[in-house]
């Protein structure tokens, strides 16, 4: 099974937008669609909170003919427009779909983090996880959604294995990003997010770049927009990651960044495993 996740920045602008990013953003897509992913996650849509409207539904169309999609969108009392998920899968496959509230500080249940598909013998979540903000500010509460989230992962573990890729906005080992000693206190990069993913993995889960690649160094999936020469200079960060429950890891074939070219912020990452 082939399986590719991305936090696109808004697939609303990619969309509708004409803007050279836009251009460079459907470029992506087209890639994505030519790699033939079983199931294609979404990150950070930004779509209305009534979902996609008929243009956007007319662009998937166009984009991805193969594919049935489902989404999840920022709504009251969030902030609309804001966050979202959205899963593509391929006509043919059937899974459950649930958006699940985990019981995070307000308004992250309603901000559209969180979007799971049910297979016959395996779940396949993605997650936008919040972040600590500027000054750290929602740090506590970015804390307290570890604890949320790890423990519906857990309760998914329990049923049968799982799957779980997104933005989980953590970079977890120092080799995780181009300057570390400079970050110690960014968002991203505490002791405190460190150590809530470090939990997580040792829920009974694997991170499967790791799995597959050891402790390689200087290999990243988000840089900076801000900074013009982030990408240029690969001052990156790894923090977005397929994860899969432990008695899963020998199964995975390949995890590894998409190329995006000179379009900064995240890149895609695919995973391939045997189920």
């Amino acid at each position: 099974m082939r399986l590719i996740s991305w936090n696109i920045d808004s697939l609303n602008a990619a969309l509708t937008g004409t803007s050279p990013r836009a251009e460079m953003t459907r470029g992506v897509l087209k890639n994505l669609h030519d790699l033939d992913p079983d199931v294609l996650a979404l990150q950070e849509t930004k779509l209305p909170a009534s979902g996609p409207s008929k243009k956007h539904q007319a662009a998937l169309a166009d984009l991805f003919p193969e594919y049935d999609f489902v989404w999840r969108s920022s709504m009251e009392p969030a902030r609309k427009g804001y966050a979202g998920t959205m899963f593509l899968y391929k006509k043919g496959l059937e899974p459950v779909v649930t958006r699940p509230e985990i019981g995070a500080p307000e308004p992250m249940d309603f901000e559209g983090r969180i979007l799971t598909l049910e297979f016959p013998d395996f779940y396949v979540t993605q997650v936008y996880t919040p972040n600590a903000g500027n000054g750290l500010v929602r740090l506590g509460d970015r804390q307290e959604w570890d604890k949320c989230y790890r423990a519906y992962l857990e309760e998914l573990d329990k049923k049968k294995p799982v799957l779980a890729s997104g933005d989980f906005n953590a970079a977890y080992q120092e080799i995780d990003l181009k300057h570390p000693e400079n970050n110690h206190h960014s968002a991203g990069f505490t002791d405190e997010e460190r150590a809530g993913f470090g939990q997580l993995l040792a829920a009974g889960f694997t991170d499967t770049f790791r799995q597959i690649h050891g402790q390689v160094e200087g290999v990243y999936s988000w840089w900076a927009q801000r900074v013009r020469t982030a990408k240029a200079n690969n001052s990156g960060w790894r923090i977005d990651y397929w994860l899969v429950s432990n008695r899963l890891a020998d199964q995975v074939e390949k995890s590894e960044m998409i190329e995006t070219g000179e379009r900064a912020d995240h890149c895609p990452i695919l995973l391939e495993v045997k189920l």
